[in-house]
C-alpha cells in the first residue's frame, strides 16, 4: 500500500535579516522552543561587516484564532552560520552558535516562575582570528540520555569548522569551553564538521570537494579516509538511531554511508539544488530531512536504501519558500490531531501586510497535497482546527512507514535566505 503524505504551512515569520539556520530544542520539557539565526553581509567604510540576530520562539496552541508561534526574545549578534542544541547541563538546554567573528558562543535556556523562557549567555571561545566559524556539532547528538532525562555532566565536546579550513575540538566543563585540539584539515573553507554519535572519537569534515574522517585517538596528522567529490560537501549528519550510518550532502546528491567502509556509499539520491543541511528524524531512524538551497526542502525515506542499493524515495516536499533553502529541523513536540485540509488557493502570491508577526502567503499546488493558506481575504488568521473542503493527498512510493508507526504527524521549521523567511509547518503521513 502506498503512503499518503501531506504538508501544511502553519505560520510564516519575517526575520528581517537573511535567515540561514533553525533549531528546535530537543531537551524535555522544552520541545516547544525554537531558535532561528540570521546572517546579513555588507560593507562599512570598505570593510566587510556581518551582522546577525538570534530569535527565540515558543510554539503554543492557545486558541483557534491565534498564530501558534510566539516570539519570546531577539538578540542582535554577529552573523550566525550554524546553531545546534543537544546538551542538557544542570537540567538546562545549551545552545551552540557558530559566529562570523570566529567564535563559538554558548547560551543556556532558562525559564522563570511564570514559565517564560529566555536565552542567557554562558561562555564563548574564539577558534581563530580573521575567520568565520561555519558549523558545529555536539558529541551528545545520539540523545540517549535526553530520552531518560539524565543530565549530561561529563565528556561534553563540540567540534567546529571554520573558513580557514581548520577543525577545532573543544570541551565543555563547569560552564566554560576549553580547546582540546585544532588542525588544518582542508585547503578551502571547511563548510561542515560532525561527530560520529556512536564513537565520538571519530570526526568528519567537508570542504569544496572532499569528505574526510579523523580519529582523535591517533591525532590529526592524516585523515583516516578522504573521499573526493566534484563539488562541495556542505552537510554531514550521523544517524542517532543506527550505528555506522552517516548521511552527507554534496552538490545535488545525498549519500548514505556505512562508516566501516567509506570507499563506496550505500546509496546516492539526486535531489537537485545543492544540499546544505541534513537532519535525521529524532525518533524514526529512516526519515531524513534535507535543505536543498535552490530546490526547496525534502523528506527522504531511507529504509530500503539502508537495506540494499538504490536511491531514497521522497516521502514529502515543502516548496513554499521563494529563496535559498538553508535551515531546517524536526521538532520533538507531539501533534496529536490530524491536520485539516484548507480551501483551494490562488496563484503564488505574497502580501507584505503583517499581523502579529505572520504573513499571508498563498500557493496553488499542482498535486493538491499542500495546504498553505494562512489568512483569509480579510487578513484574519486561519487556524488548523477549521474544517474545509477535502483535497486528495498525493500517494507516494509503495513503502510503509516504520512498522510500529502506521501514521505520523511531525512539526518542522525551515528558513530561507534572501527573502528572510521562517516557516513553521507540519507533515502528516
Amino acid at each position: 500500500m502506498a503512503w499518503k503524505s501531506k504538508t501544511r504551512s502553519l505560520q510564516v515569520f519575517d526575520t528581517e535579516l537573511s535567515a540561514d539556520t533553525v533549531e528546535w530544542c530537543p531537551v524535555s520539557p522544552s520541545h516547544s522552543i525554537l531558535v532561528c539565526g540570521t546572517y546579513q553581509g555588507g560593507e562599512e567604510d570598505a570593510t566587510p561587516s556581518r551582522i546577525g540576530r538570534l530569535y527565540l520562539f515558543e510554539f503554543r496552541r492557545e486558541g483557534l484564532m491565534c498564530p501558534p508561534l510566539t516570539e519570546l526574545q531577539r538578540m542582535d549578534t554577529a552573523a550566525i552560520l550554524d546553531l545546534k542544541c543537544h546538551v542538557p547541563v544542570s537540567d538546562r538546554a545549551v545552545l551552540g552558535m557558530a559566529a562570523a567573528t570566529g567564535e563559538l558562543q554558548l547560551y543556556t535556556l532558562s525559564h522563570n516562575q511564570e514559565g517564560s523562557h529566555s536565552l542567557q549567555s554562558l561562555c564563548s571561545l574564539e577558534v581563530g582570528a580573521e575567520r568565520l566559524a561555519l558549523s558545529l556539532d555536539w558529541s551528545t547528538g545520539r540523545m540517549d540520555r535526553l530520552a531518560t532525562r539524565d543530565p549530561i555532566t561529563s565528556d561534553v565536546r563540540v567540534v567546529c569548522s571554520d573558513s580557514a579550513g581548520c577543525i577545532s575540538v573543544l570541551s565543555l566543563a563547569e560552564g566554560a569551553l576549553t580547546a582540546l585540539s585544532q588542525w588544518k584539515a582542508h585547503d578551502f573553507e571547511a563548510w561542515i564538521s560532525a561527530f560520529s554519535y556512536w564513537d565520538t572519537q571519530l570526526v568528519y569534515s567537508g570542504d569544496d570537494c572532499k569528505l574526510k574522517g579523523w580519529d582523535l585517538r591517533i591525532g590529526p596528522s592524516s585523515p583516516t579516509f578522504t573521499s573526493k567529490h566534484s563539488m562541495g560537501v556542505c552537510s554531514i549528519h550521523s544517524n542517532p538511531h543506527r550505528e555506522h550510518i552517516l548521511a552527507t550532502g554534496y552538490d545535488e546528491q545525498i549519500l548514505l554511508w556505512d562508516g566501516r567502509n567509506m570507499r563506496q556509499p550505500l546509496s546516492e539520491t539526486p535531489v537537485g539544488g545543492g544540499v546544505w543541511r541534513l537532519k535525521w528524524h529524532p525518533t524514526h531512524e529512516h526519515l531524513l530531512l534535507a535543505a536543498c538551497m535552490h530546490n526547496d526542502f525534502h523528506i527522504l525515506h531511507c529504509q530500503q536504501a539502508l537495506g540494499s542499493a538504490g536511491a531514497c524515495p521522497l516521502a514529502a516536499s515543502y516548496i513554499l519558500h521563494s529563496s535559498l533553502a538553508y535551515g531546517a529541523d524536526w521538532s520533538r513536540l507531539s501533534l496529536e490531531d490530524p491536520a485539516p485540509c484548507s480551501p483551494p488557493t490562488t496563484e503564488p502570491k505574497e502580501s507584505a501586510a503583517e499581523s502579529r508577526g505572520h504573513l499571508r502567503i498563498q500557493y496553488e499546488s499542482p498535486t493538491a497535497s499542500f495546504d498553505t493558506s494562512l489568512e483569509d481575504d480579510a487578513g484574519r488568521y486561519i487556524p488548523e482546527g477549521i474544517t474545509a473542503p477535502q483535497t486528495t493527498p498525493t500517494p507516494g512510493p509503495a513503502l510503509n512507514p516504520d512498522e510500529d508507526t502506521p501514521s505520523l504527524s511531525c512539526l518542522l521549521a525551515s528558513c530561507s535566505f534572501y527573502d528572510h523567511m521562517l516557516h513553521v509547518w507540519r507533515w502528516d503521513w
